[in-house]
C-alpha cells in the first residue's frame, strides 16, 4: 500500500510541474516511472522487468515519428484532394465541391476508428469483452455506413448553402488590406510588400531600420508567397512613410500585445472573379511605421538578433498559413469531431493508468489482498474522470496553449489531420503491441504536420524542450517516489 501511496506522490507531483511548465508530458510514463522509484527501494534492481522498461524508452521515438508520419501523409492527401483545389480556377469556391464530395468518407472513417476502439477488446463493464472480432467489424463498419450515408442526404446539402452564405459574407468584408509586424526584443522593424503584376501572390521582405530611418536588408533576405490571408485594418499613419504597389490580396498579421512597430497599408481590393482578391488600380498606398517604443536600444547582440529574426520568420509564415473559408467551414466540425474522439481515447488511457495505484490500494484495504479479483469500483472511475476534468478547467489552458498555438500554427484542415492520425496510430500500435503514448503521438503529429506546411512553422526550441521533459519525465518521478518510498520506510 505505502509503494502505491508513494507511486501516486511521484506522478502527481512531476505532472504537476510539467503542467505549470506548460510542457505536454506522458502520464503513462510518469506513472511507469514513479512505480519503478518504489520498486527499487523495495525490491532492488529484481523488481524491475528492464526489458519493458526498454521499450518504454523505445517509445519515446516510435510514437511521434509513427503519429507524424500517418498525420503527414493525411494532411497531403487532404491537401491534394481539397485544399489545393483553390488555386485552380476562379468562379466558384473550388475546394467546396471536392471537400463536400469526401466528407461523408471523413465522417465515416473518423467514426470507424473510433468505434473499434471502443468494441474491439472493450469494457468488461458494459460486456463489450464478450464480442467476438467478426461482431466488432460488423459493429464499426455498419455504423460508419450509416454515418457516411447520413453526412451525404442529410447533412452535406445542408452544409454546401451554410458553407456558400458564409463565404459571402467573408469576401464582403474584403475591401481592406493591411500588414503589421511586431519585434519583442526592441529593434526596430520595418516590412515592404512588393508585388508583380502577372502573379497572385505577394512578396515579404524583411528590413533593419536605424533611428535615422535608414533601411538595411537582414544578412538572410528571403521572399515569402502569401497565398490567401484574411483582412483587417490596423495600425496608425505615423512617422516616415513608404510607396507601395501591389497587385495581390492584402496581408494581416495580428500585432500582439508586446508590439513595438506596427506597418500598415490600405487599398480598394476588386473582387475579378479570382480566388485571390487582387487590387484593380495601383494606387499610391503608402506604408507608415510607427516605433512604440523610443526609450529602448535598438542595438543587440548577434545571438538576440538571430533569435529575433527567426522569430520574424515564424511569425510571418504562420500568418500566410490560412485556410480558406471554405476549407474552414469544412474541417472545423471535423476536427471538434476527431478532437472529441482523442479526448475520449485519451482520457480513457490516462485515467485508467492514473487510478490503477488508488485500484491497488483499495484492493488492499478492502480484500487484504493486490490481487484484483473483483471488478473496479465504479465509483473509482468517476473519480478519475471528475480529477481530469477538474484538471483540464485548472491547468489545462497552459498545454492547449503549447499545443494549439505555441509548437505549430494549427487550421482546421491541419487539425483534423493530427486528430485523425494520432488517433489512428495509438488505435493500431496498441492492437500490434508496440509500446506507445497518446501524448508523444499528438505532438509527433503536430510537429509533423506543421513542418510539412512551412519550414518555419514549427517552433523547434519548444518542440526540444519538450523532448527534454520526456526523456526526465521517467527519472524524474521515479525519484521521487523512491524518495516519499525511503521516507515511509523509515517511518514505518
Amino acid at each position: 500500500m505505502a509503494g502505491n501511496v508513494a507511486a501516486l506522490t511521484g506522478s502527481c507531483v512531476w505532472l504537476v510541474v510539467a503542467t505549470v511548465l506548460s510542457l505536454p508530458v506522458s502520464t503513462t510514463h510518469s506513472i511507469v516511472g514513479a512505480t519503478v522509484g518504489f520498486s527499487l527501494v523495495v525490491h532492488g534492481t529484481k523488481g524491475v522487468n528492464w526489458i519493458k522498461m526498454a521499450s518504454i524508452f523505445g517509445s519515446w521515438f516510435i510514437s511521434p515519428l509513427l503519429s507524424g508520419i500517418v498525420s503527414a501523409l493525411t494532411f497531403l492527401l487532404v491537401h491534394h484532394l481539397v485544399l489545393k483545389k483553390g488555386k485552380q480556377h476562379s468562379q466558384t469556391p473550388k475546394p467546396l465541391e471536392p471537400g463536400l464530395k469526401l466528407l461523408p468518407i471523413f465522417y465515416a472513417f473518423t467514426a470507424a476508428i473510433n468505434l473499434f476502439s471502443v468494441f474491439y477488446k472493450g469494457s468488461h463493464l458494459l460486456h463489450f469483452d464478450k464480442i467476438p472480432l467478426y461482431g466488432v467489424l460488423i459493429l464499426t463498419f455498419g455504423s460508419a455506413l450509416l454515418v457516411a450515408l447520413l453526412v451525404k442526404f442529410v447533412f452535406t446539402p445542408w452544409y454546401r448553402k451554410r458553407i456558400l452564405a458564409e463565404v459571402a459574407k467573408v469576401k464582403d468584408k474584403e475591401s481592406l488590406s493591411s500588414i503589421s509586424v511586431d519585434n519583442e526584443f526592441g529593434k526596430s522593424r520595418d516590412v515592404l510588400v512588393q508585388s508583380s503584376v502577372h502573379m497572385a501572390h505577394s512578396s515579404v521582405k524583411e528590413y533593419d531600420v536605424d533611428q535615422s530611418g535608414t533601411k538595411y536588408p537582414l544578412k538572410d533576405d528571403k521572399e515569402t508567397d502569401v497565398l490567401y490571408t484574411e483582412v483587417e485594418e490596423t495600425g496608425t499613419p505615423f512617422n516616415a512613410s513608404t510607396p507601395l504597389k501591389s497587385s495581390a490580396n492584402g496581408i494581416e498579421d495580428k500585432t500582439p500585445e508586446k508590439d513595438t512597430l506596427t506597418t500598415s497599408f490600405s487599398t480598394p481590393l476588386a473582387n475579378d472573379n479570382s480566388d485571390l482578391p487582387l487590387l484593380d488600380k495601383y494606387d499610391e498606398s503608402k506604408v507608415f511605421t510607427k516605433n512604440n517604443d523610443d526609450s529602448k536600444n535598438t542595438s543587440s547582440s548577434s545571438a538576440s538578433s538571430s533569435t529575433e529574426d527567426e522569430e520574424t520568420k515564424r511569425m510571418i509564415a504562420r500568418e500566410n498559413l490560412k485556410d480558406k473559408p471554405e476549407c474552414v467551414a469544412l474541417f472545423s466540425f471535423l476536427q471538434i469531431l476527431t478532437a472529441t474522439f482523442g479526448s475520449f481515447a485519451h482520457g480513457g488511457n490516462d485515467v485508467s493508468n492514473s487510478i490503477g495505484p488508488l485500484v491497488a490500494v483499495w484492493l488492499i484495504g478492502t480484500e487484504g489482498s493486490a490481487l484484483q479479483k473483483a471488478q473496479t469500483p465504479i465509483w473509482i472511475l468517476f473519480y478519475g474522470g471528475f480529477g481530469i476534468a477538474i484538471g483540464l478547467w485548472i491547468y489545462g489552458r497552459r498545454v492547449i496553449k503549447t499545443m494549439g498555438t505555441d509548437l505549430a500554427k494549427i487550421t482546421p484542415s491541419s487539425g483534423f489531420c493530427i486528430e485523425i492520425g494520432s488517433a489512428l496510430t495509438v488505435l493500431i500500435a496498441s492492437n500490434i503491441g508496440i509500446p506507445i503514448s497518446s501524448t508523444h503521438c499528438k505532438v509527433g503529429s503536430v510537429v509533423a504536420v506543421g513542418r510539412v506546411r512551412s519550414r518555419e512553422n514549427v517552433d523547434w526550441k519548444l518542440f526540444r524542450n519538450i523532448a527534454l521533459a520526456w526523456i526526465v519525465t521517467v527519472p524524474v518521478s521515479g525519484g521521487i517516489s523512491a524518495l516519499t518510498m525511503f521516507i515511509f520506510s523509515l517511518v514505518m
